[in-house]
């Protein structure tokens, strides 16, 4: 993955032979504090959801690369390395708890850019109404379109029957019924439609 600043990205991966990744609630909040850790330092976060399997965020990109003081030593981190570090450290976590060992998560994190066309991002999604074009249409715009599939996930996986219903989602912080932080609101007006 390459990340480049000021680009929205749809990242997402799931457990390892579709294996879920989530077993309790802790888990969930746990995961959510590993985003906050090493996520947010490079990104604004528009849009998250977290299913049993596996999970989704929406990102801004402010800074691809970061410097960081450890032990009087400055380094520098990419966000693609801390996305692997905070997965890492989750696998470990999961691994503990459940006495398993191994992979937790599919190999390949996805990252697909949602703000340029370029020959490594695609200039359509294809969505439950069909291949739907990268096209200047706010309301078939690939960002809003993606925003909106996100949101969706835990009904199309039949597990709730409405986006409020579900509370590892941060459609819960973007209708203002809960105020966790997470999200950044004023960002997610630039770029979707209400």
């Amino acid at each position: 993955m390459q990340f480049e600043n000021e680009n929205i990205y749809h990242i997402y991966n799931q457990g390892n032979n579709r294996q879920q990744i989530f077993f309790t609630r802790d888990n969930y909040m746990f995961f959510l504090q590993k985003i906050k850790d090493y996520i947010l330092p490079f990104s604004d976060i528009l849009a998250w959801c977290l299913m049993p399997n596996h999970f989704h965020l929406m990102i801004y990109v402010n800074k691809a690369k970061l410097d960081f003081i450890n032990q009087n030593i400055n380094r520098t981190r990419t966000l693609n390395q801390s996305l692997a570090i905070m997965l890492r450290s989750y696998t470990r976590a999961i691994n503990l708890q459940e006495n398993r060992t191994g992979s937790l998560f599919r190999e390949r994190t996805k990252a697909l850019c949602l703000t340029r066309n370029t020959e490594l991002t695609p200039s359509y999604f294809n969505s439950e109404f069909g291949t739907v074009l990268n096209i200047d249409m706010p309301e078939l715009n690939y960002v809003q379109v993606c925003f909106e599939y996100i949101y969706k996930n835990p009904i199309k996986a039949g597990l709730v029957n409405a986006p409020e219903d579900w509370e590892f989602t941060s459609y819960l912080d973007f209708t203002g019924i809960r105020n966790w932080q997470l999200i950044n609101r004023k960002r997610i007006e630039e770029f979707i439609t209400c």
